[in-house]
């Protein structure tokens, strides 16, 4: 495949929750120029004759952009399959069916936790109830609802209760989807990486959830990638599936890359197009040529193409090196490390809370 099919379209970064595993930058500075109404609308239409064809509008909180229905009904003009993935803290009926009306064809909705108490404390502020009144707006508007749950070692105990929540709010998809280790995760990693004891509780609830929902609910259930015992293809490849917009312009290979040492590519100053084709950042890991071993010499290097370049930069400082969750890797011990820390009887609990940055444009 040489063209994307998926765009995700980080509208913004500012969004009225805390939640401490947030995997957007720390540094928020460089993000408060936000691309204005009539460069998202080109960014969609180059992103079609790129041959994009689903587009995610996340964020931060999409719902804080005031040009959310515009940039929606654009999208559906030009034949996007569109999804928002929301906190729903602002998914109003009046906001909901405007959105309605515009073409949006799927709603996902992240909830922290079954408990109402616990997803408050998780999210840093009240949003529970907020959440669940949305979710039920969008299924009497007759939408599909994805469920998002991140998991971590405060909230996986609630799996069984988790699921059930979404039966209850006749959700057609729940993502259980375990923390990946980037921005506001990374620094609480400790605090949120699940013992084996969880996990090995966990995949029993998600066998049986998928089992009994058979036909009724897809259960999507994502191991932590540190133990696992190869890595993840890190979104199907380096520049070979999906791109990411971020609010100021950046066009990306994933959401996590603008961490990385390499030269930057800006919708601001080029076409999608041409950043998907020709920039130096799009080409530096696409395909397997740039690996070194043991990928270059392993029968899984087109499976995983060598796991995720952001996470062996965060592990390793080095963006080329073999990811250290493989277990090929020669800085597997790091990754062995980390979950040996987190299956200690002693482990950290306290969460360092990402910073509120809400607001509207």
């Amino acid at each position: 495949m040489d063209r994307p099919f998926g765009l995700l379209a980080e509208l913004t970064y500012r969004c009225p929750l805390a939640c401490p595993y947030c995997s957007n930058p720390i540094d928020l500075a460089g993000y408060r120029d936000e691309l204005t109404t009539a460069e998202w609308l080109r960014v969609l239409e180059e992103a079609r004759e790129l041959g994009v064809l689903q587009c995610h509008l996340s964020g931060g909180e999409p719902l804080l952009r005031r040009d959310l229905v515009e940039l929606v009904r654009r999208a559906t003009e030009l034949g996007l399959y569109t999804n928002l993935v929301t906190s729903a803290v602002g998914l109003s009926r009046r906001r909901a069916e405007e959105l309605r009306a515009a073409g949006l064809d799927h709603v996902q909705i992240s909830i922290q936790a079954e408990d109402p108490a616990v997803s408050d404390r998780i999210a840093g502020t009240p949003s529970y109830a907020r959440k669940i009144e949305a979710a039920r707006v969008v299924k009497e508007l007759d939408w599909p609802l994805t469920v998002n749950v991140v998991l971590h070692r405060q909230n996986i105990d609630g799996l069984a209760d988790i699921v059930g929540l979404a039966e209850e709010l006749r959700a057609d998809r729940v993502e259980l989807a375990n923390t990946q280790y980037y921005g506001w995760a990374w620094r609480n990693r400790a605090a949120l990486l699940p013992t084996r004891d969880q996990l090995e509780r966990a995949e029993k609830v998600v066998r049986e959830a998928s089992r009994r929902l058979a036909g009724r609910m897809d259960v999507v259930y994502v191991l932590p990638d540190y133990y696992e015992q190869y890595p993840k293809p890190c979104m199907g490849g380096w520049g070979a599936r999906q791109l990411t917009v971020a609010p100021n312009g950046d066009a990306l290979p994933c959401p996590a890359a603008q961490t990385l040492p390499l030269p930057r590519a800006s919708v601001r100053e080029e076409s999608l197009v041409r950043i998907w084709t020709d920039s130096p950042l799009f080409r530096r890991f696409r395909g397997t040529d740039w690996m070194p071993d043991p990928c270059r010499s392993c029968d899984r290097r087109e499976v995983d193409f060598g796991g995720c370049r952001c996470q062996a930069f965060q592990l390793t400082g080095d963006a080329a090196r073999t990811d250290p969750v493989c277990h090929l890797s020669p800085d597997h011990g790091i990754v062995v490390e980390a979950v040996r820390a987190a299956n200690e009887e002693e482990r950290p609990d306290t969460l360092v809370p990402r910073p509120h940055r809400a607001g509207s444009s």
